[in-house]
């Protein structure tokens, strides 16, 4: 059987962004990404700094380590990554052993890449990347995804983009107008994912200046501003 590259495991915490956001779950973060954001708060995962700390786990390996983690102390497995979505067949596999365990999985990608394991995807966040990031969204890709999730399946599938500055929220306002039945939801970006301490007095700054920005705006009448719940409590610390 096909391996995943699993970089970390941890939790239970509670899910910080989109749409599970205060939700209790358990992390699984793969290793590898086809994109290279100027801003990446998990860089770890694909510019090879942490390398060594990569597994190669079967699915039914990380549902066994998930369960010695917590038990039965939780339902809902976020996979992050780095990109999910690169990985193909395992990862099918394990979403399966998650549902027949009664667990939710929730994933976030970028909206690059299609697997057919997403339309078996409880909670799918597609968050393509704005100007800021310094990628190029393959639109073209990205209208097949969300054409094949509208299809059928099972995922409940929403739209996350993170916002730095005013270009990224006009990118955010064209990817409402161009899918304006996708829940959309708006998370102000970490300028600075390294510092120390207490960031919470910054991020809700950054948090109210993009309040102001949607309040101000009728197009984005049914975007959903949210904050990084997690940063604001957990700040910049990792496995959180």
């Amino acid at each position: 059987m096909s391996k995943i590259p699993v970089i970390e495991i941890f939790g239970p915490t509670i899910q910080g962004e989109g749409a599970v956001i205060g939700v209790k779950t358990m992390f699984v973060r793969t290793y590898g990404c086809d994109y290279r954001c100027g801003w990446c708060d998990s860089s770890f995962t694909w510019d090879g700094s942490a390398k060594d700390k990569v597994q190669m786990m079967e699915p039914e390996e990380i549902l066994n380590e998930l369960e010695r983690l917590a038990g039965n102390n939780f339902d809902c497995v976020t996979i992050s990554g780095g990109n999910p979505a690169l990985i193909g067949e395992a990862m099918g596999t394990f979403i399966q052993g998650l549902h027949e365990r009664g667990i939710q999985a929730a994933i976030e990608t970028q909206g690059s890449r299609w697997q057919d394991w997403f339309c078996d995807v409880d909670v799918l966040t597609i968050s393509p990347k704005p100007p800021s990031s310094g990628m190029n969204t393959d639109f073209e890709m990205l209208d097949s995804i969300m054409d094949k999730l509208q299809q059928g399946g099972r995922s409940a599938h929403s739209l996350k983009v993170v916002v730095f500055d005013e270009a990224d929220f006009a990118y955010a306002k064209s990817v409402h107008k161009r899918y304006p039945a996708v829940p959309l939801f708006l998370q102000p970006g970490n300028e600075n994912v390294t510092e120390e301490g207490d960031i919470s007095a910054r991020l809700l700054g950054r948090l109210e200046w993009l309040f102001g920005l949607a309040i101000a705006d009728p197009e984005m009448n049914r975007a959903r501003v949210l904050p990084q719940l997690h940063a604001l409590i957990w700040h910049n610390k990792r496995g959180k």
